[in-house]
């Protein structure tokens, strides 16, 4: 089972974790991860806010797609995507990833799969906000790199 859901609001990681990690009797195993906002850029300037345009169901049908993959590939029993949309002020969650599983690999592998797609294949628009104006995201070559290891 995969879920994916689009928040506008801030949203508390370790909630989402406790709910999720409520019933596991059959899971060995739950990896989570949490992606924060950044106060700076990849080149050190200041970010007074990230900015995260989306389609109201494009982006949300990108991400569940992107969840069901992991969740096949991996074999895992539950895998849940939560991912912020509109201005985020840095510290904030941005995403969260937690993947359940008998064993710990196909948590952790499921996890690492669904955020390198979500930085790079998820319809979202991304912009930051700083001193100097606004500037827009584009995945970089790392991301792309990140992405091309799940090929084979």
């Amino acid at each position: 089972m995969a879920r994916a859901h689009l928040c506008g609001e801030a949203f508390a990681p370790d909630a989402l974790l406790a709910a999720f990690l409520e019933g596991r009797g059959d899971d060995g195993a739950v990896v989570s991860f949490v992606g924060l906002a950044r106060a700076a850029s990849r080149d050190g300037e200041t970010v007074s806010s990230l900015c995260l345009d989306w389609h109201p169901v494009m982006t949300e049908r990108s991400m569940l797609q992107i969840a069901n993959d992991g969740a096949r590939r991996f074999g895992v029993s539950d895998l849940l995507v939560v991912h912020r949309c509109g201005e985020i002020a840095p510290g904030e969650a941005i995403v969260f990833v937690a993947a359940a599983a008998a064993h710990r690999r196909e948590a952790f592998l499921a996890a690492d799969y669904v955020m390198d797609r979500l930085k790079t294949e998820a319809a979202f628009w991304k912009r930051e906000r700083g001193p100097k104006g606004v500037r827009w995201i584009d995945p970089t070559d790392n991301d792309r790199a990140d992405l091309a290891r799940w090929s084979n």
